[in-house]
């Protein structure tokens, strides 16, 4: 009989002396993620193809029935919004190169146009294609969602002006993954910041826990703008999204110094081969799997003490019901019916404010001077609207100040729950300003 090999790298699979039922046709988990990044693989976005999806949606438009005008103007509002992303690259690469004009090759190469010969636009159609993971990308490395949004265009342009020396040995996406970790990773050495410890602030019951790392720069990630995210996915695109963009994840990848976060990022979230990351980083395997090695142990202590390594679970129903009940009791300014939600050593933080309280008594003790109608600090009074971010439950906070009638976005609190005998109940909130509200889809005002 044939030996049997891995669809991907060729490696003589396991062997299967012994068992029944369905064999894999992978030889590890990375190779089967590679396979599946493949099958995955956007294909054919062109300018023009935007274009004439914009005027079919847009001829579908109807004033009735409400729904279908809804669902209609939302995919419009999508798709235009994409073609603005591929007009900004073009444009910008375009100014950066100080011409619009594009030399055609003399003659048409069989398959795709290689990069050098792409026009602006098409080049700009060809990033699009990738632009959510490499996003996510940036995200990880930094831990920034406002950052990981620039990072993302000046990859593109690093792209552009390198395209004449991609010689098409790798994937187009993998050319610019390497350019996005290499782009990250300038950014990173330029800042030179490392994660801090809170100080108490005067007059202030922080609580008697000791005090949280404080990363400045920690922003949330909206799930929606997440790659792989729908309900029929195969369980191993979660390792390109949900499972490895956990806030607390992000928040200890932070600790790590700059190459050992790319080759923790690329190695673990990603899957590539040792090879394929020391490509990216221009280094060797052996420094890949040296910096392998002090990442991880490195990463754990970070983590919080009820997991064992850096896959995040997925939230349960009876973690929604705790963020239903959250939610109503903030509605009703119900501190008793709060206080029950949230574990004895609950943490809550507020980057990039200075602000942090641990322990349940401590958060109630903060709370309850901005909500209770008879403190003369009283905000006014709250709604909320369930939220997704970083693939955790969460909730976006709106306040009616004394004598208005309008709700404005407040705060945006993503929520980890921990089980610690009681059931699930809410162990660490972090809470964030406002300003990212429109990228979850979120109003301003309600």
């Amino acid at each position: 009989m044939a030996t049997e090999v891995c669809a991907v790298c060729g490696n003589p699979l396991a062997a299967r002396a012994g068992r029944t039922g369905r064999g894999s046709v992978y030889c590890s988990a990375a190779c089967r993620q590679k396979a599946y990044r493949e099958r995955r693989r956007p294909q054919g976005l062109t300018v023009q193809g935007l274009i004439d999806d914009i005027g079919r949606q847009a001829g579908r438009l109807a004033p009735q029935p409400a729904d279908a005008l809804y669902s209609t103007v939302s995919e419009l509002a999508a798709s235009v919004a994409q073609l603005r992303r591929v007009a900004r690259t073009a444009r910008d690469t375009v100014l950066d190169s100080g011409d619009c004009v594009t030399a055609a090759p003399v003659t048409q190469p069989a398959g795709p146009a290689p990069v050098a010969h792409l026009t602006e636009t098409d080049f700009a159609a060809l990033t699009e294609q990738y632009r959510r993971e490499i996003q996510v990308h940036c995200y990880r490395m930094t831990g920034s969602y406002d950052e990981a949004e620039d990072l993302v265009q000046e990859t593109f342009l690093r792209a552009w002006r390198a395209r004449d020396g991609f010689q098409g040995r790798a994937s187009a996406r993998t050319w610019l993954y390497r350019i996005a970790t290499n782009t990250s990773l300038d950014l990173l050495r330029r800042t030179a910041r490392r994660p801090q410890r809170y100080e108490p602030v005067p007059g202030m019951n922080h609580g008697d826990g000791e005090p949280p790392a404080r990363i400045t720069w920690l922003q949330p990630y909206p799930d929606d703008e997440m790659p792989l995210t729908e309900e029929h996915e195969q369980p191993e695109s979660a390792a390109v999204s949900r499972e490895t963009l956990e806030l607390v994840l992000l928040a200890a990848i932070q600790h790590l110094p700059p190459r050992q976060r790319a080759a923790l990022v690329l190695r673990d979230a990603l899957g590539l081969t040792a090879a394929e990351t020391a490509e990216a980083l221009e280094t060797s395997v052996a420094s890949v799997n040296s910096a392998l090695q002090r990442a991880r142990p490195a990463l754990r202590q970070h983590l919080p003490r009820e997991r064992s390594d850096w896959r995040a679970p997925v939230p349960t129903q009876d973690q929604q019901a705790v963020l239903d009940r959250y939610m109503a009791a903030v509605g009703r300014l119900d501190f008793d019916a709060m206080a029950t939600l949230l574990t004895e050593d609950v943490i809550l933080t507020m980057p990039p404010n200075p602000f942090w309280f641990t322990g349940r008594d401590a958060i109630i003790d903060f709370v309850r001077v901005s909500l209770d109608p008879g403190s003369p600090m009283f905000l006014g009074h709250w709604r909320s609207l369930p939220t997704r971010a970083n693939g955790q439950l969460a909730a976006a906070n709106y306040v009616r100040r004394p004598g208005t009638s309008v709700y404005r976005a407040q705060v945006l609190d993503v929520l980890r729950f921990a089980d610690r005998g009681h059931g699930d109940r809410i162990a660490e909130i972090t809470s964030f300003e406002p300003h990212l509200f429109p990228v979850f889809g979120l109003p301003l005002r309600l």
